[in-house]
């Protein structure tokens, strides 16, 4: 196992509800919900306040208003979130360069060696807490830990505005009482499939072989094989290149017919190639994602030797994808991602949600924790 790492997982607590309520006095103390306030918007944030009554990201802002009929609708100022992830970033680096941001409110510290020769990490992390509280206002939890698998779980384990250790010599023991749904890579399927061999805990999982564990999930057999025994090698990265770009549109309406479906799939199809242009995207493999109006899911992806760069390039790539696809079922949502099939099997495509009724564009993140 190894012991010689000192990381920080800080993750900030509501962040973008944490923001609207200290930069406007009225909302403070009250359930607040970040998003749109139209009948097919989402929850983007949650403060403490609201999600006393249920309220969460991801969630329907129309049930999240029944659950809470005094809950206060505020939009996405997605530049404001931004320019504060700045000045967090300038905090984190007065201690190191060793920064790797997971999304605009969370981020791994590698402090092992550090610009101001603290021995102890959980000293680091308490002074990065008390100068978001001092310098922005705002309240950030932070977990401490020798691997990034245990710094993330400590991190979460006395929100909000926690500080919590997970030392080598207690991480077994702490391991063993963990709900395997607590691990990295373990999803709604994954933790299904886990409970059907009778596994619940890490305890649990450490029973398994190596062997056992691939047979049943592949190259995440020997993920999981590790994680039980505590040992997680992976390395705070300073730069991350982007694996994929990709827009999607929630209707208004459930599209009933395929016409408008074509129409829609053209909209995107030039919102993305506007991305590429701008990211200086080189991807070969198209990905169309469908969800229907049960909000079941599906996805068809296509790779080719070329570049996908331009419209003429890809709406047709798009339209044989759809073709494979059950158009008579009505649509809720379409996208379209570009990817590198080196890499498509390593990251969920970065979606972009597009509100072409308001003109902005908000970033939604596949498959990560919630704000």
């Amino acid at each position: 196992m190894t012991t010689e790492r000192k990381i920080i997982h800080v993750d900030m607590d509501c962040f973008f509800a944490a923001v609207e309520q200290r930069d406007n006095p009225e909302l403070r103390g009250k359930p607040v919900a970040v998003g749109n306030d139209e009948e097919r918007s989402v929850v983007t944030t949650a403060s403490y306040e609201a999600r006393k009554f249920g309220v969460h990201s991801a969630q329907s802002v129309q049930v999240a208003k029944r659950l809470c009929p005094s809950l206060i609708i505020v939009p996405c100022h997605f530049e404001k979130y931004r320019a504060v992830n700045r000045q967090i970033s300038e905090i984190f680096h007065d201690y190191t360069d060793q920064v790797e941001f997971l999304s605009v409110d969370e981020a791994f510290l590698d402090v092992t060696e550090n610009k101001k020769g603290v021995e102890l990490a959980v000293d680091i992390a308490r002074e990065i807490k008390n100068r978001i509280q001092e310098e922005l206002q705002l309240t950030a939890s932070a977990g401490v830990s020798y691997c990034k698998l245990l710094a993330k779980i400590a991190s979460d384990y006395r929100k909000p505005d926690g500080l919590c250790t997970i030392h080598p010599d207690k991480a077994l023991r702490f391991i063993a009482h963990l709900p395997v749904t607590k691990l990295w890579g373990v999803g709604p399927k994954t933790a299904e499939r886990l409970h059907q061999m009778g596994i619940y805990t890490g305890e649990q999982l450490r029973e398994y072989s190596l062997h056992s564990l691939t047979q049943a999930f592949g190259k995440m057999g020997q993920v999981f094989y590790n994680f039980a025994r505590g040992i997680d090698e992976r390395p705070v990265v300073t730069t991350r290149e982007a694996k994929s770009v990709g827009c999607e549109h929630t209707f208004e309406k459930d599209l009933q017919t395929q016409a408008p479906v074509i129409v829609e799939l053209y909209h995107v199809t030039l919102k993305l190639v506007e991305r590429i242009k701008k990211h200086k995207f080189e991807g070969r493999t198209l990905t169309l994602k469908v969800k229907y109006a049960d909000f079941t899911q599906i996805t068809r992806s296509l790779t080719q030797q070329e570049l996908l760069r331009t419209k003429k390039q890809i709406l047709p790539l798009a339209k044989q994808l759809l073709a494979k696809t059950d158009t008579s079922r009505p649509i809720r949502l379409l996208g379209l991602s570009v990817s590198s099939p080196k890499e498509e099997n390593v990251k969920k495509p970065e979606w972009i949600q597009l509100e072409f009724d308001f003109g902005d564009e908000s970033t939604w993140l596949d498959g990560t924790s919630e704000p």
